[in-house]
């Protein structure tokens, strides 16, 4: 009897002890640590990366093994085709798309109305013909949002050359019944190098090697002045009572803009905002094979009269249509962690002269068999998996925009009389960022969007603190091609949408193939440009970097947060600095300049 009575006095004693503690430690856990409310991308990263290897091998076999991403692609490119932004098409792929997420297990698919985008349009059939002096069948297709010729029309060609405002004067009076060609004729060099290319590794090596000088971008003063000039030439082929235009198609790298390739998109229209009915092109405009529009453009030179016969074919479907983009998810599991998000995805909608299938049907169908693998194997991801597919993009990243703007965060805009006549996309900045909470609970968007090629690595977005964690992701890809991290910018596509906020957003480096020798915005843009290698490849490398994301302790290490208003400050050159320079009124400085 005495081990009982012995055991309760123990017992009892150890209470009485322990209850000190016990508050103690209670009164700690109620002081909260300094880190304790913030987020877990601005703590110290940790030096090693705690990689699933199993997970790794996993995935591995499930991408390139049973890879189901060319099935995708046939139902996409094959079944659904073009998907012009606003168009019956990409109406009917976002819907095709949010069925196939919800059939492979996803939860919450849907589709988020970005905004109304403008004019719905559809090409029906475009033919161009040589009536007179010879006749011949031109390689043509209209120009997206051109108006229908309402049957077949017949004019004499005439070649208008319009550098300045000034050239406009000539031809007035000149036009009416004329079927215009605008554009000099370029150069048609052979096809001396291969249009189809792999990069080697002193290619690649150069696409890390960060440029010391930064890169002039692509909208220079000198092209935004001759869009200006081309707006005024359809106002004024539209009041004189032109025909039609024709426009001579551009060339790609190598020269590849020949031999029947076209290139196809608003870039070759009359204005920048074409798909709006308020600035619609006044007459119909088709883009010409650059040695069809040769041979007319010789005949005129040379005093030729020649007569041009041409049908376009096309149909509006509405002046107020809405864009749309789908989104679905695979929910998180870990209760600390399941509100934040890794997102996943590419742009959905692509020019209509083919089928979008390398811009970017590809981006598209990768986007969806990361999913479908992730969803296969079953993952019970810490963090929710989401995939966006975007439309609007070729027009200005218009949805990716919208839905950063409407979960993440944004910078107001100019309203500046210069700048509300410009794409959003390329006017200044009016304030500092106004962002939504979430934005601090994402931790990085991973985007396709380069064409077919397979990945070779990862662009930082000049983000370097990612360096070692993505060196140390990539090191079990090596054996499939993936050896590159650069720490450059690269522009263009849906990541920027998400960089321009503070989210972490990559684009991945990709082989170039021939996506800008033939296929990028061209007639050629078909399914059978696509790699099926290269595809499941690149399905496989982008599911591990989501898995990854989706999985460590801490979301991905951000840059500091951009201050876009101040960006033109910070350019503009330092004043008093010149010794002996005297003060100069900030006009008179302005003229003198």
């Amino acid at each position: 009897m005495r081990y009982p009575r012995l055991l309760i006095i123990t017992v009892t004693l150890s209470i009485h002890f322990a209850l000190p503690l016990v508050a103690a430690d209670k009164n700690k856990s109620n002081s909260k640590s300094p880190d304790a409310d913030r987020p877990s991308y601005e703590l110290p990263q940790p030096t090693k990366e705690n990689l699933d290897l199993g997970m790794y091998q996993q995935i591995r076999i499930e991408g390139l093994t049973h890879s189901h991403v060319m099935e995708y692609a046939s139902a996409l490119m094959d079944g659904i085709g073009p998907r012009l932004t606003g168009s019956p098409n990409v109406k009917h792929a976002n819907e095709w798309t949010r069925d196939q997420f919800a059939a492979m297990g996803c939860s919450n698919a849907h589709l988020e109305d970005w905004g109304e985008f403008g004019m719905g349009w559809q090409q029906l059939n475009t033919w161009t013909r040589m009536a007179s002096p010879d006749t011949a069948v031109f390689i043509t297709q209209a120009a997206p949002w051109s108006p229908s010729t309402n049957g077949t029309v017949s004019g004499q060609a005439i070649w208008m050359d319009v550098n300045k405002d000034e050239d406009l004067e000539k031809y007035k009076g000149k036009l009416a019944g004329k079927v215009v060609l605008l554009g000099d004729m370029r150069e048609v060099k052979p096809v001396d190098k291969a249009l189809f290319e792999r990069m080697d590794e002193k290619e690649l090596a150069k696409e890390v090697e960060h440029p010391l000088i930064p890169e002039p971008g692509y909208f220079t003063p000198e092209l935004m002045k001759r869009v200006e000039l081309r707006q005024k030439v359809a106002q004024m082929l539209g009041a004189e009572h032109a025909l039609a235009v024709i426009l001579p198609s551009r060339d790609g790298r190598n020269n590849g803009g020949s031999g029947g390739t076209i290139f196809v998109d608003s870039s070759r229209g009359l204005g920048w905002f074409i798909y709006q009915r308020d600035h619609a092109q006044p007459l119909p405009v088709v883009i010409m094979a650059i040695e069809n529009y040769g041979r007319v453009y010789r005949l005129l030179k040379a005093n030729v009269p020649v007569t041009i016969e041409l049908n376009v074919d096309v149909k509006f479907t509405g002046d107020h249509e809405h864009g749309f983009d789908t989104i679905a998810e695979i929910p998180g599991t870990d209760p600390k962690l399941k509100d934040e998000v890794v997102m996943v995805g590419g742009h959905l909608d692509s020019w209509a002269s083919a089928t979008g299938a390398t811009d970017n049907g590809a981006g598209t169908v990768v986007a969806m068999e990361v999913m479908r693998i992730l969803n296969t194997l079953q993952v019970k991801p810490r963090r929710t998996i989401r995939v966006g597919l975007w439309t609007g993009e070729e027009q200005g990243l218009f949805g990716s925009i919208g839905y950063v703007k409407q979960h993440f965060g944004f910078a107001p805009l100019s309203t500046a009389p210069d700048q509300i006549k410009l794409p959003e996309w390329m006017r200044k900045p009016a304030g500092p960022l106004e962002l939504k909470p979430d934005q601090q609970k994402i931790s990085g968007y991973f985007n396709v969007d380069n064409g077919t090629g397979k990945i070779l690595g990862v662009y930082l977005q000049e983000n370097v603190a990612e360096a070692p964690i993505f060196t140390q992701w990539i090191e079990p890809l090596k054996d499939l091609g993936v050896t590159a991290i650069s720490v450059r910018n690269t522009e263009g596509t849906d990541h920027e949408s998400f960089d321009a906020v503070g989210v972490p957003g990559f684009q991945f480096i990709q082989d170039k193939l021939d996506y800008s020798s033939r296929t990028h915005h061209s007639n050629m843009d078909t399914y059978e440009r696509l790699q099926p290698g290269d595809l499941a490849q690149a399905a496989t490398v982008e599911a591990i970097f989501v898995y990854n994301t989706a999985m460590r302790d801490q979301m991905l290490p951000r840059k500091a947060l951009p201050h876009p208003e101040l960006e033109e400050q910070r350019k503009a050159p330092l004043k008093k600095l010149m010794p002996g320079a005297v003060d100069v009124d900030e006009k008179d400085a302005k003229e003198n300049k």
